[in-house]
């Protein structure tokens, strides 16, 4: 098979190529992210389950962020380092880092499933699993189910973003949408038709996410820029010790966010016990019901900015191989202003429509209280969407410029030290509306010190600019 150049990234114009490569990535982690929230819209909307089932998912949603967590580590490290790699000519590296990667990903899949078999309860529990009896028998039956397809879900996740550094990023988005496409038609006909309930949602995920995993194995055996041979199968861990760390920004973005996620929910139900209303047993698990699905919109909305910043990786890592750093200071200009965009537009969604949001995940007329919780709970929470989005794109971005350890420093500052620091702080102080202010108190904080990084980063691009050979025209 003939090996092609990604020349092109070098001479395209940065708009195009934007658009070219950040859609797809955006589509893909979009319908990566839609796969928890369509079967918490289905499971919503099944009477037999209602807001017992929303809170399960609720509870077993940051579970399966793990498992993300690990893949995009090991997919956006890859990718980037595969990325720089065809910049500068090393194809050997390239193909040896991509084989590495597929191995790897295959081995902490298995060994995540099994540990979520032997701890489950605990697991569960953790995350506040136990807040009335209904609500731990919907999650024991949906994680257990969910935790099998786990090592295909990885895999998929983590092939994704190599398959766009290979120049393919279309592909990358067509199988993660085939899975979804399996999702979405299973699973009316397995919880509405079959009544299989929480297990019906899970089988439904895992079948679409078994399908992306074989459409991955396929284009890895018909990769573009790179001959992958069974050579490249091996653990090279010299190179695994390389872009392990261009991904770690990615990793500890979404375990943290798992981190936050544990802090909210326990703190939730800690206050909502001490909510008059909320405290009443068959109200207890609207808080973490709803709290779920403003998380939800939440994790849209971030895979809109997440997608659009790591769709850009490839381009900016060939660049910076080429030594067009020029052309990289002119995607930041590019990027920030989309990112803005994206959270202003999310931000009028949540003020203006919050209720048909709530509508659209049910359980809506089981209690008075389950919408009058939930207007609320959307528009504090999600005050800052516009600053939320931004501060991911730069995190990314300095990712892909291989400042792993500023991206993470950043990641965990706005994750850790504000974001789970602040859910446990405010609800003293605020009660359970504490839980809803840390959010926008942690992105604002957040937003101060990205705004010092990028405009570090912006000048230190400019002030080495590249070679002159394409016209200036041509890369704005």
């Amino acid at each position: 098979m003939q090996e092609r150049s990604n020349s092109y990234l070098i001479t395209e114009p940065i708009g195009r190529l934007m658009r070219r490569y950040a859609i797809p990535c955006i589509i893909s982690l979009l319908v990566a992210a839609l796969y928890n929230i369509v079967d918490q819209i289905f499971i919503a909307n099944a009477s037999y389950l209602g807001s017992y089932g929303n809170a399960a998912n609720t509870v077993v949603f940051p579970l399966t962020v793990v498992a993300l967590a690990l893949a995009v580590m090991i997919g956006d490290g890859c990718c980037a380092f595969v990325s720089i790699s065809l910049g500068s000519g090393q194809t050997q590296r390239a193909r040896n880092s991509i084989g590495s990667a597929v191995l790897l990903s295959i081995l902490l899949g298995v060994i995540l499933t099994v540990c979520y078999l032997l701890f489950s309860q605990q697991i569960l529990t953790l995350f506040g699993g136990q807040v009335n009896p209904e609500t731990y028998a919907c999650a024991r039956e949906y994680f257990f189910w969910i935790t099998l397809g786990i090592p295909f879900y990885m895999f998929g996740q983590a092939m994704n973003p190599i398959i766009r550094s290979d120049g393919s990023p279309r592909f990358a988005m067509a199988s993660t949408l085939a899975g979804a496409v399996v999702n979405l038609i299973l699973d009316p006909v397995f919880i509405f038709g079959f009544r299989w309930g929480m297990m019906g949602a899970a089988l439904a995920t895992i079948l679409g996410q078994i399908l992306t995993a074989l459409l991955s194995v396929w284009y890895l055996r018909h990769m573009k820029s790179v001959r992958l041979e069974g050579s490249c199968f091996r653990f090279h861990g010299s190179l695994v010790k390389r872009y392990i760390p261009l991904g770690i920004c990615s990793f500890l973005s979404q375990i943290s966010l798992v981190a936050a996620m544990a802090a909210m929910q326990n703190m939730t139900l800690k206050y909502g016990g001490l909510d008059p209303i909320f405290s009443q047993s068959q109200y207890a698990q609207i808080p973490l019901a709803v709290l779920g699905i403003v998380m939800k919109f939440f994790q849209i909305v971030i895979s809109v900015a997440v997608g659009m910043a790591a769709g850009c990786i490839p381009i900016i890592g060939y660049n910076l191989g080429a030594e067009r750093r020029d052309r990289a200071a002119g995607l930041l200009t590019r990027l920030l202003a989309a990112e803005a965009a994206v959270g202003f537009a999310a931000l009028l969604v949540v003020e203006l429509f919050p209720q048909p949001l709530t509508g659209l995940f049910g359980a809506v007329n089981e209690s008075p209280y389950y919408t009058q919780f939930a207007v609320r709970c959307f528009r504090v929470y999600l005050r800052m969407m516009v600053l939320a989005t931004v501060n991911k794109a730069a995190f990314i971005y300095l990712q892909a410029l291989g400042k792993s350890f500023l991206s993470t420093a950043l990641s965990m500052v706005r994750e850790v030290v504000f974001g789970v620091g602040f859910s446990l702080l405010l609800p003293r102080f605020f009660g359970l509306d504490g839980v809803l202010y840390s959010m926008p108190v942690s992105d604002m904080l957040t937003f101060l010190f990205s705004a010092v990084v990028l405009a570090r980063t912006y000048r230190s691009l400019r002030r080495t600019p590249g070679p002159s050979a394409v016209p200036h025209e041509n890369f704005i």
